[in-house]
């Protein structure tokens, strides 16, 4: 856990360049690595991490995690080329496709990239591979896609160097994981009183932004599934009943329910709106709540 200091504060002078926190975080998981010896860690981090101090610590740990890090410098390697320009010198080793999600007032598109993967010295006594997924063909008036990753993991063919592109493209579901502990959960606004009082309430906030997360990845990946497996009772048939709409005898699917449920946080369903966000799904779900505990203390007093 870690927590700017106030501006002009005692604490801001005495405290560490904020770098520093990219390195103990990885130190951080290589600990935990060694709890889980059958589990595999990867550290991602984004163009703050890209930091030679993290990748040299990392190596003499071991690696007992792995790391990947947008590059954010175009270095100068030990022979006295520029990093990105000797990575895509030559021929990409393939090409990948994906759908950009829409965000930022930016819809949904499909993206094609061509891909260049090289292992490089990036420092002496330091070496690492390098991934270029640069987009072919981007829209008239629309920057294309072009990620940089640096990785301590072997990155030579296609296959390797897709398997990084998906793990940095998970890094939008953090993203999207931290946007609802902030916006939804408002977290920031916590007035605790202790660190302990703290550190519980983030505990649970983080399974309610995990679940509305979860929903809404699994609401539009596997929209068949029973909407049973991840609703009690109570809530699909409040998102009915809020509606006024027939509550069936029988669970429907997970995407029927929480269109329902979105719709009652303002999602409109229009051709052109694809499937909920989770802005409407929390918003929705709140709604649900409040219902469900209205059933059950109906069926308490015996009004049901």
């Amino acid at each position: 856990m870690w927590a700017r200091a106030a501006k002009d504060s005692a604490a801001a002078a005495e405290a560490p360049v904020e770098s520093q926190r990219w390195i103990e975080g990885f130190e951080r998981v290589a600990e935990r690595a060694a709890e889980l010896p059958q589990t595999r860690l990867v550290y991602v981090a984004d163009r703050e991490g890209d930091i030679l101090e993290l990748m040299q610590r990392a190596q003499a740990l071991g690696h007992p995690a792995d790391w990947l890090i947008r590059s954010q410098h175009n270095r100068k390697l030990p022979n006295g080329q520029k990093l990105w320009d000797t990575v895509t010198r030559g021929e990409p080793v393939g090409t990948i496709g994906f759908t950009l999600h829409s965000r930022r007032g930016q819809p949904a598109r499909r993206v094609q990239q061509a891909i260049y993967a090289r292992r490089i010295e990036l420092a002496p006594g330091l070496e690492a591979s390098c991934v270029v997924a640069r987009e072919l063909q981007a829209p008239p008036g629309v920057k294309p896609v072009e990620w940089r990753l640096l990785t301590n993991r072997e990155a030579i063919d296609l296959e390797s160097a897709s398997q990084l592109i998906d793990w940095y493209r998970a890094r939008w579901d953090i993203e999207l994981l931290f946007h609802i502990v902030k916006n939804a959960c408002r977290i920031e606004a916590l007035q605790l009183s202790s660190v302990e009082r703290l550190e519980r309430a983030i505990a649970l906030y983080l399974v309610v932004a995990w679940r509305i997360a979860r929903l809404m990845r699994l609401g539009r990946n596997c929209p068949e599934l029973p909407a049973e497996l991840f609703f009690e009772p109570d809530e699909w048939k409040a998102a009915h009943v809020l509606l006024k709409k027939k509550v069936p005898k029988h669970a429907p699917k997970l995407n029927q329910v929480i269109r329902l449920i979105a719709t009652l946080g303002g999602f409109l369903g229009r051709k052109s709106d694809g499937e909920p966000g989770v802005k409407t799904l929390w918003l929705g779900l709140q709604r649900v709540a409040d219902f469900g505990i209205g059933l059950r203390y109906a069926r308490e007093v015996g009004a049901l």
